[in-house]
């Protein structure tokens, strides 16, 4: 991706945080040069990896398939100094793009449809094999238990959630026309490097090419402390 289209979307992804009437914690604004001053304090935004994460799992082609993403709290089941046991983000979803089909290895979490369009999550289970089954999918969603055919697209309006759980394949997109979404995720620690699994190769960080500077630093970007 280029820097200039990354910033865009951090820029188009606060506003539609601001509209829904969210704050996000003094890092997330945080300059590339105010970055170069903070010290070991902050460890545990560098070593947890919260703040922004725009990624179009290097397929180039961040208007069909991408997400916008920022970490606001997050453990680290890699480091037992870190002691807590969840997560949470913010993740857009523009009307027309998509996120790819994928499962959690380690975490289970609740998406949530915090404003704008309407939300669907393609679901499947796990064949096993790293496949997707045929078997009917378990919905857990604001407290109803029932299960869909593989491959049913649940719809999510503003205000609603659905619970993911470990080998649970999913695949985000949104009902066209509807807008684009501000998503909340609450889920166990998060881990990007190793708790993914892609229904298909694919990248998670993208390869950025460096045409204007950095208005954020991505999460996987900071300089080590001074």
């Amino acid at each position: 991706m280029k820097r200039s289209e990354i910033n865009a979307v951090i820029k188009e992804m606060e506003a539609l945080i601001a509209e829904n009437g969210f704050h996000l914690p003094p890092f997330c604004n945080w300059t590339p040069e105010e970055w170069k001053t903070k010290s070991h304090e902050y460890d545990e935004i560098r070593d947890n990896m919260l703040g922004w994460d725009i990624t179009d799992y290097g397929l180039g082609n961040f208007d069909k398939c991408g997400f916008g993403l920022v970490t606001l709290r997050n453990g680290n089941q890699h480091d037992p100094k870190y002691k807590k046991v969840y997560a949470e983000k913010l993740l857009f979803l523009r009307d027309n793009q998509m996120s790819p089909m994928h499962f959690h290895w380690y975490k289970s979490e609740d998406i949530i449809n915090r404003g704008g369009g309407t939300l669907l999550i393609k679901v499947y289970n796990d064949d096993g094999n790293g496949g997707l089954d045929d078997t009917d999918v378990l919905v857990n969603s604001d407290g109803r238990s029932y299960y869909v055919p593989a491959g049913t697209e649940v719809k999510l309006t503003p205000g609603e959630s659905i619970t993911i759980w470990q080998h649970q394949y999913h695949e985000f997109h949104v009902v066209p026309g509807s807008g684009s979404v501000l998503i909340g995720e609450v889920s166990q620690c998060n881990d990007d490097n190793t708790d993914n699994r892609f229904y298909e190769e694919m990248g998670r960080f993208p390869a950025i090419e460096e045409d204007e500077p950095p208005y954020r630093l991505l999460c996987n970007e900071y300089p080590p402390a001074p």
